[in-house]
């Protein structure tokens, strides 16, 4: 056949030149939602503009991604404005976006959103229901594709960090319609299995679409309801899923789920050798303190003796004889000499306070006799007794009543004639 031979590259540079001579293909506005978003160190943005039939490449160069007032996110809506043009070297057909603004949200996004605050007003996000993990996992429930690299990057880094760690597949589907079922029967199952001690539910990165299952309320839910700890290890590091707010531990990647869950043997050999030595100087101290104590009640126990009493006791007697002794013998001596050397002195004491005594005792006899019955009497009254008894009243007496009137010189009897009352 006689037609024109080209090459591939001559051929898409071709095609590149026609779309890049199209007007209709230039200074175009495109409205679409974000998908698959990768930004590369270099600065650029690449990424999938799509509606409900269709999606187109896009490519967005650090200067003008630099540009965008915002953090563009996968489920965002956006407007680009650029260039439809073919990147030769792949012959990949895509959209150059020199600029971006929002346009909304995406349906995906909503989504995202009203089931986040959903469950968050329900109290699932809290806190104090994170589990704690177990301080050494022996076993690891591990629930993501048996297909993928996950698996692999987890036991990689779980068993350079502890060769006996014990790793239990669960397999599910990550991505797909099917994937949330799949993932809920798989945390279910290792739930009840027992020498799981913690779970980990992961995948690989990719876009919203991808994670979604990750976002199904069935799965944050079988996550809430799980007895074990849960460890969320879902895409790269700047991606969150429900899964991740619903989980007791987030994990940025699988690998440092691992590293989060097996603690290093190494370290825990070290840990075992401090607890051991820490054990070690405690026990020497109590054995110190309990040898010091002995020694003590030994010392006390001899000390409280009936033997060790009686001598002490016997000692104490003998000291107190001696002590006795001396005392008497140096009184006696005392008073010997005070005796000999104050007579004199006493004789006069003792005569004064005699004669004292004896004027005091006068004054008394005197002023007795004064205010006594005798010395009335003698100025000529008598005591009218009735009875044996003072008459102080003439209630007393009746007629016929017999009196004694005692005198100074004597006593004289009477017979009451007639009472009267009065003076």
């Amino acid at each position: 056949m006689n037609v024109p031979s080209l090459s591939v590259s001559q051929l898409n540079e071709y095609v590149r030149r026609s779309l890049a001579g199209d007007p209709m293909l230039r200074g175009i506005c495109l409205t679409g939602e974000i998908s698959n978003l990768k930004r590369h160190v270099s600065g650029h943005w690449y990424f999938s503009l799509k509606d409900e039939e269709a999606s187109i490449a896009c490519a967005m160069f650090r200067q003008a991604a630099m540009s965008v007032r915002f953090y563009p996110e996968n489920g965002m809506r956006v407007r680009l404005f650029g260039n439809v043009g073919l990147y030769s070297k792949t012959g990949t057909y895509q959209f150059y976006a020199d600029a971006m603004e929002q346009d909304g949200l995406g349906e995906l996004y909503l989504r995202f959103e009203a089931l986040k605050n959903r469950l968050m007003s329900e109290g699932l996000f809290d806190a104090s229901l994170k589990k704690p993990l177990p301080v050494h996992v022996r076993g690891v429930g591990i629930v993501t594709s048996k297909t993928g690299a996950v698996v692999h990057d987890i036991a990689r880094v779980a068993w350079r960090r502890d060769p006996s760690v014990q790793l239990y597949l669960c397999p599910a589907s990550v991505q797909g319609s099917n994937a949330a079922d799949e993932i809920v029967a798989a945390i279910k199952l290792l739930d009840h299995y027992s020498p799981a001690e913690v779970i980990i539910v992961g995948r690989g990165g990719g876009s919203m679409e991808d994670l979604w299952p990750f976002n199904e309320e069935k799965v944050a839910r079988a996550i809430a309801a799980c007895r074990k700890p849960v460890v969320s290890a879902v895409g790269h590091e700047t991606d969150f899923t429900i899964a991740d707010f619903v989980a007791d531990l987030r994990a940025p990647t699988p690998s440092a789920a691992a590293e989060l869950v097996v603690e290093r043997r190494d370290a825990l050999s070290n840990a075992l050798v401090t607890a051991r030595q820490r054990m070690t100087n405690c026990l020497k101290q109590r054995f110190s303190q309990l040898e010091m104590e002995l020694v003590r009640a030994k010392q006390s126990l001899h000390q409280l003796s009936p033997q060790q009493r009686t001598e002490r006791l016997l000692g104490e007697l003998v000291g107190l004889r001696s002590r006795m002794q001396s005392a008497v013998a140096g009184s006696l001596s005392v008073k010997q000499y005070a005796l000999q050397n104050a007579a004199p002195a006493l004789d006069y004491v003792v005569s004064a306070r005699l004669n004292a005594l004896e004027h005091r005792l006068s004054q008394a006899a005197t002023r007795l006799r004064t205010a006594g019955p005798i010395e009335t009497i003698k100025r000529g009254y008598a005591v009218v007794m009735h009875d044996g008894k003072a008459v102080r009243s003439v209630d007393e007496l009746q007629a016929g009543d017999e009196l004694a009137l005692k005198m100074s010189n004597g006593t004289v009897t009477a017979t009451v004639n007639r009472v009267k009352r009065g003076i």
